[in-house]
């Protein structure tokens, strides 16, 4: 069976984004389940988790002041810190996309630039199109997944990491220095990207990403059902 993937959308855009998502997970052999605030969802009915992209994150979460240019979904925020802390606390693998990569990040303890580019001269673009070259680091687990040493991406955020979280570390960044990548140190399986690869899904450094989580996602659910099978063996002796 195909693992089963819990994917959080924007209220907003949720309705063009996720059949994406939902696309790019098939391809690599896992299943979309749709998440969105004001509906109920249950996290032990899949096996991983990605937290997609759209909406600005309340900056009152990671201590920052509210600005009037910001587009915030407060519902959101409490969905996506919820389904974060869960998946910590059982060792589910996680994808983080755009705002996604933020949460992970304000979720463990970090912060964020509320205004990216007025911290950065890096160059704005608003495209799907990958305009953007982003350097990875060597060693890290995305550059074992991309295969390469810099990736071209797409860049549609405003918002962008500041203070890592705990047990993070950066893994990609532009040529100013903004970053655009982070993961956890060690396992289980969480990565988030600044870009969104659900547009690059005809390259296979993008691709790569949403099969990493399938295949983590796949071997969570083999050791969950073997931890299963003992505890059942332990209540029930022969």
């Amino acid at each position: 069976m195909r693992p089963r993937i819990g994917v959080t959308v924007s209220q907003r855009s949720g309705w063009r984004i996720f059949p994406l998502i939902a696309l790019n997970l098939w391809l690599v052999g896992g299943r979309a389940v749709r998440w969105q605030a004001a509906r109920e969802i249950d996290l032990e009915k899949v096996d991983g988790v990605i937290i997609g992209g759209g909406d600005d994150i309340a900056p009152t979460l990671y201590g920052g002041d509210v600005k009037l240019t910001a587009r915030i979904d407060l519902a959101r925020d409490r969905l996506e810190k919820s389904v974060l802390e869960h998946a910590f606390s059982t060792d589910r693998p996680i994808l983080g996309i755009c705002r996604g990569a933020q949460m992970l990040n304000v979720v463990l303890g970090g912060t964020l630039h509320q205004d990216a580019f007025a911290h950065y001269t890096s160059r704005k673009y608003r495209t799907i199109l990958p305009r953007r070259t982003v350097s990875v680091a060597q060693g890290s687990r995305l550059a074992s997944l991309v295969r390469r040493q810099t990736v071209r991406v797409n860049a549609l955020h405003s918002q962008a990491v500041d203070t890592l979280g705990q047990g993070l570390r950066i893994s990609a960044q532009d040529e100013k220095g903004m970053v655009q990548a982070i993961e956890r140190v060690s396992d289980p399986f969480a990565i988030g990207v600044q870009w969104h690869p659900e547009h690059l899904f005809y390259k296979s450094a993008h691709r790569n990403l949403f099969r990493a989580l399938v295949d983590a996602a796949r071997a969570w659910r083999v050791d969950r059902n073997q931890l299963r099978a003992v505890d059942r063996a332990f209540s029930h002796p022969a």
